[in-house]
């Protein structure tokens, strides 16, 4: 494999496709296997990993989507395959897991839940903002049904959460979440 692209080609195309780097060197694929320290405590792969329309003020390196990079994620398989992975990834850190067959797609609760949750299920914890990127990306790039999946799946927690009184996730969080999954207001 060649790390060049044609003349014009998306670094994110590239990126995703598995012939470029990210801006500090890394590949898709050895940032889809670190660990959960590494996937916590680096602040700067998640906007490769879930790009969105707008530069980000944390990684201003980070490229963006436009109108070139939807349409390749839209009509090749082999990149929505790669968002996947990079979804179970980020499910695999917050306790959830990806079950698919065919059109069949659902987030559900890991074994490893009550493991994972104190690393992200307290109130203002920045994995929120991370988790309204990953919903508001996955849309955008064509994978809505994943996206209101792990809505559905972070609802749950969000009323348990609520009916324990614990105040882990703030309404503006479950609002953002929900509007990122396109799935309107909170």
């Amino acid at each position: 494999m060649t790390d060049t692209l044609p003349a014009g080609a998306n670094s994110l195309i590239g990126f995703y496709s598995g012939v470029l780097p990210d801006s500090r060197g890394r590949r898709l694929s050895e940032i889809q296997s670190w660990g959960f320290e590494e996937l916590e405590n680096t602040h700067d792969y998640i906007q490769w990993l879930f790009p969105l329309r707008k530069h980000s003020s944390v990684n201003p390196a980070a490229p963006v989507i436009d109108s070139e990079v939807i349409a390749a994620f839209r009509s090749r398989h082999d990149l929505r395959a790669a968002l996947v992975r990079s979804l179970e990834t980020m499910l695999r850190f917050y306790g959830f897991y990806l079950e698919s067959s065919g059109e069949h797609i659902l987030v559900r609760l890991s074994e490893q839940f009550a493991a994972r949750a104190p690393t992200w299920l307290t109130l203002g914890n920045h994995n929120h903002l991370r988790i309204t990127r990953i919903l508001a990306s996955l849309r955008t790039l064509g994978l809505n049904r994943h996206a209101e999946s792990f809505f559905r799946a972070l609802q749950e927690v969000y009323w348990s959460e609520a009916q324990a009184r614990s105040g882990a996730i703030s309404e503006d969080s479950f609002s953002f979440w929900k509007s990122a999954a396109g799935l309107g207001k909170g």
